[in-house]
């Protein structure tokens, strides 16, 4: 075998039906489209969501709920997981750059230090903000909890 005798497997390509090419094809009139109605007319193409004029799902559907524009979406890091950086790597402080670097947030995220597990080293921990029982821990492991 070689570049020059490549050629498909058996019966995976298939021609085309010629539509439209006389009565003699037997895919002439109609094309196989049925008659009349918008289906069989050129440049049909039914709007998304269309169903068949009876009201569609999203209509029937009501609306509710809000965004609220004034939402803070804050990345999670938990007491644990500082725990395990420490282990790996041992730092005396942590800050954002510190968390996207070791791939924990985005670098435009803010970050938010949760309490779960628990935090045995003492590291000054930078975030945007603190639950009360993270700060809690990283002051009673001998650490500081600095809020951005």
């Amino acid at each position: 075998m070689n570049l020059s005798n490549l050629k498909p497997a058996e019966g995976s390509v298939r021609n085309n039906k010629r539509l439209g090419r006389g009565e003699g094809s037997t895919r002439g009139g109609t094309s196989t489209r049925g008659h009349k109605g918008a289906k069989s007319r050129s440049g049909y193409s039914k709007k998304i969501g269309f169903e068949g004029g009876q009201m569609p799902l999203q209509r029937r559907v009501p609306k509710f709920g809000f965004k609220n524009i004034n939402r803070v979406e804050y990345k999670g890091i938990n007491l644990d997981v500082l725990q395990a950086l420490n282990e790996k790597s041992s730092v005396a402080m942590m800050d954002v750059a510190y968390f996207v670097q070791h791939g924990l947030a985005s670098k435009n995220a803010k970050i938010k230090v949760l309490g779960r597990g628990e935090l045995t080293a003492a590291v000054e921990v930078h975030a945007h903000a603190f639950s009360q029982s993270a700060i809690e821990a990283i002051e009673k492991a001998g650490g500081k909890a600095v809020t951005l």
